[in-house]
């Protein structure tokens, strides 16, 4: 390889390189072909072994394929041999065992006819026995479905006559209202009606009359006579006058009012009733003529809801009440001051009790004392009879009864003998030996008159 190189640069200096690369090339290329036309060779003789296969094949699939066909064919005419004689030998068997089938059959038929017959009774009688229960059951239901109609017939008639019941009632209570509507617009009956209804909230308060309170009190103002509707008295000789206000007038407007414009027109007018009410009650000035009273007098309006409304109007109503010396009341409000002056009342039967249950006490703790020195009295005699009473049977023992036992030694005898003497023992209890019953307060004055009124 050397010798040929150097061959090459003699004959081209400088591109012997290029010269053998071409040789090789041309060789690959030589070499790649020689291969392509080996395979090329291979291939064809490959598949022509392969045409020859498949074309044996696919004479041996045609012959298989006629072989198939007359195997089916004699299989056809076999089945049609075999029909025909299954065919014969059914009919001549039938025809030999009808005879007897049938007389098989008719004596199976009357043995389970028979059967029948005699288990139907039995079935009846079972079907009856599971029947019974559900039928009992069913004629408790029907019993019970009619009572809870019976009741349900009761209770419709009993409703029906309760609403015709409520419809009546209803009626009543709507002419009922009108007519209630048409007297409290009289103001006469307005003023019956809210003197009513204060003289029982002073009832249920647990005050009574001319004690606790006053109705219709009488004074002289600078105007000339006053009667305010009630003076409750209290417990410190305080005095606070009540009177009552109706002015439903526009409140009864408002609540009969077709439309919400007139309504509100109503209530704004009710307001300025209420108003024109407590500068009125506020003139009189009954806290002047009442010394005892506080500067103030109580506006009762016999329903929460107549000021509930006007002050909704007029929320300020109240305050201005309060600065003319006039407390707006309610029922609600004005029983809660009433109790509160029923209270005091009781406190001070309370106190007025205190001071008679001590003069109480103090008296039977005076009697309780004398009681104790009679008493200590008593035992302190006891004891002497106790010591005169052993001082004699010790005297009957040694100076009488000797004698008397010698009569028996002598031989006379009596129906009964003479008792055996004991003496006593058991000497009077002393009183405690404590400090003695202290002296109350006042005690010394009243001691000798309690002494007598005891004994």
């Amino acid at each position: 390889m050397s010798e040929f190189t150097q061959w090459l640069n003699q004959i081209a200096p400088g591109g012997g390189i290029l010269v053998l690369g071409a040789v090789f090339g041309a060789g690959l290329l030589l070499g790649l072909a020689l291969c392509w036309l080996l395979a090329g060779r291979r291939l064809k003789r490959q598949l022509r072994a392969l045409t020859e296969q498949a074309a044996a094949l696919e004479a041996q699939l045609k012959t298989e394929a006629a072989l198939a066909a007359e195997r089916e064919a004699a299989l056809a005419r076999a089945e049609e041999r075999l029909a025909d004689k299954f065919s014969k030998l059914a009919h001549e068997s039938l025809s030999r065992h009808s005879e007897s089938f049938l007389r098989l059959a008719r004596e199976n038929l009357g043995k389970q006819q028979q059967q029948a017959a005699a288990s139907l009774s039995e079935r009846e009688q079972a079907v009856a026995q599971l029947i019974k229960p559900i039928q009992q059951a069913l004629e408790k239901t029907h019993e019970q479905i009619s009572a809870i109609e019976k009741e349900r017939h009761v209770a419709f008639g009993s409703i029906r006559a309760q609403l015709e019941n409520m419809a009546q009632n209803q009626q009543s209570l709507r002419a009922e209202t009108q007519r209630l509507v048409k007297a409290l617009r009289r103001p006469e009956v307005r003023g019956q009606w809210g003197e009513i209804t204060l003289r029982r909230l002073v009832e249920l308060a647990g005050m009574v009359q001319h004690c606790d309170f006053t109705e219709q009190a009488h004074t002289r103002g600078r105007d000339g006579a006053l009667r305010p509707d009630m003076v409750v008295h209290l417990p410190d000789r305080g005095e606070i006058v009540v009177d009552v206000k109706t002015p439903l007038d526009a409140y009864l407007e408002a609540v009969e009012a077709p439309d919400d414009e007139a309504r509100a027109s109503a209530l704004q007018r009710h307001a300025r009733n209420v108003a024109h009410r407590v500068r009125e009650l506020s003139s009189k000035a009954y806290w002047a003529q009442f010394e005892r009273s506080p500067e103030f007098v109580i506006l009762f309006i016999p329903g929460d809801q107549f000021l509930t409304a006007a002050l909704n109007e007029d929320p300020a109503l109240l305050d201005q009440a309060m600065q003319q010396k006039v407390i707006l009341a309610t029922p609600t409000s004005l029983m809660a001051l009433l109790k509160a002056v029923a209270y005091g009342w009781r406190q001070l039967a309370l106190a007025d009790n205190a001071e008679e249950i001590r003069r109480l006490a103090v008296e039977l703790y005076t009697r309780l004392g004398t009681f104790t020195e009679h008493m200590v009295k008593l035992g302190k005699q006891l004891g002497n009879g106790v010591d005169a009473y052993n001082k004699a049977i010790g005297s009957l023992e040694r100076m009488v009864l000797p004698g008397a036992r010698k009569f028996t030694e002598l031989g006379i005898h009596a129906k009964k003998d003479i008792p055996q003497t004991t003496t006593v023992d058991t000497a009077v209890r002393a009183a405690a030996n404590g400090p003695e019953l202290p002296k109350l307060e006042n005690q010394d004055d009243d001691e000798d008159s309690d002494r007598n009124a005891a004994y």
